[in-house]
């Protein structure tokens, strides 16, 4: 995005791409469908160590509106919103459409790609950049834009580089950690139930951080994942470091109330308390869930004791998630920490520490929930960074 708007403010733009051929992100990115937007922007549900209202100087600046417009009108896509989960999505659900249309595009506005590329060290030089390369000869530049992306997925080329070039530039780092990763539980009551989904509210909270989030929750043979889980795992992997509060995680697994269970548990008739259970949710979670609690799935709910009815509601509307780790950068949507935000302009995307050198996407202190943010994110910095460098 930061060549496309480079190039088309007239500058001279080379597009240094590390892998063969590029945008692999997004080739990934919904199951291979591509959520290239949110349908809505939750401007609060963006993490960030940084001023947020410097982060939300930064959103504003490429509004979603005018986003959506760049893409069906330069490249053609239709978006369509997928209801349920309130993300944008191109019309074909083909991701590599979007790829190909933003590599087309930069073609198009006179970006010269070059692939198989790796940028190993930046230089500044009497007002200019000496831009090294391995298994290349160097480059000279007046202006640099690293949109390198951070730690999260390596095997698509994600490995840090751009942070340890920035931290021998000057600029310092927030600490890193995954974001939007999936959580590992090592045995526990819900290891046997792989592959079992259901609609849920979740909240986490470590020391003075939390998050809270509703939505898709996934049993996976490692633990858990789904929407709802990712959204609030960052809070947990930052629990993890030595001396962190651990992060306790609580789970209501159904839309339903704690009076709402007061009533569907109430005693009468000969309805055992699983037969009440599993209305509401698979059959499976519901065992899991009174083994928890520690009451009999064949008891009836006329035989149910009150303190056995208690506990069974607290576990159904705040019941706590046991886990033991989390599935790192392999599996991260993004990386969290990065550079703080005071340290770029918010309207250039200008490095405060180096003139010339601009910054967006993953390098940045901030990254946004599930749906589409992300992406959000990175076209609005770097469309902010491509005009900067070619002004």
């Amino acid at each position: 995005m930061a060549a496309i708007f480079a190039a088309s403010a007239d500058a001279e733009t080379l597009l240094l791409e590390r892998t063969p051929d590029g945008g692999r992100k997004i080739l990934i990115s919904g199951g291979g469908r591509c959520n290239i937007l949110p349908a809505r922007v939750e401007e609060s549900r963006f993490v960030t160590d940084s001023s947020p209202h410097t982060l939300r100087r930064m959103l504003r600046s490429w509004p979603l509106a005018e986003q959506i417009a760049f893409f069906e009108n330069e490249l053609h896509l239709t978006l369509i919103e997928e209801p349920e989960t309130e993300k944008l999505f191109p019309v074909s659900n083909r991701a590599r459409d979007v790829r190909d249309g933003l590599l087309s595009l930069a073609a198009r506005r006179g970006v010269r790609l070059i692939p198989s590329s790796l940028v190993t060290d930046l230089v500044a030089r009497d007002g200019r950049w000496d831009i090294s390369r391995a298994d290349a000869a160097p480059l000279e530049a007046d202006a640099v834009v690293l949109a390198s992306g951070g730690l999260s997925v390596p095997k698509t080329g994600s490995d840090g580089v751009g942070f340890r070039i920035l931290e021998r530039l000057g600029h310092t780092l927030h600490p890193l950690y995954a974001a939007l990763t999936p959580l590992v539980a090592a045995g526990g009551p819900f290891g046997p139930l792989a592959g079992v989904s259901a609609n849920v509210r979740i909240s986490a909270r470590g020391g003075e951080r939390s998050a809270s989030s509703a939505g898709g929750f996934l049993f996976t043979h490692r633990g858990y994942s789904g929407p709802a889980v990712l959204d609030i795992s960052h809070v947990a992997v930052r629990s993890s470091g030595a001396g962190a509060e651990r992060a306790r995680i609580r789970v209501a697994w159904t839309g339903r109330s704690a009076s709402d269970w007061d009533a569907a548990l109430a005693p009468g008739g000969a309805r055992t308390v699983l037969g009440a259970l599993r209305r509401q949710m698979p059959e499976r979670l519901a065992a899991a869930l009174l083994a928890s609690a520690g009451v009999d799935p064949a008891t009836a709910l006329a035989r149910l004791r009150r303190e056995d009815r208690l506990r069974l509601r607290e576990t159904l509307v705040a019941g706590e998630l046991p886990w033991s780790g989390h599935e790192g950068y392999a599996r991260a949507e993004v990386t969290g920490g990065g550079v703080p935000l005071s340290e770029v302009d918010p309207r250039t995307m200008e490095s405060r520490k180096q003139p010339g050198l601009y910054l967006c996407g993953e390098l940045l202190d901030a990254f946004g929930p599930i749906g589409g943010h992300n992406f959000l994110w990175a076209w609005a910095t770097g469309r902010a960074a491509g005009l900067g460098a070619a002004s």
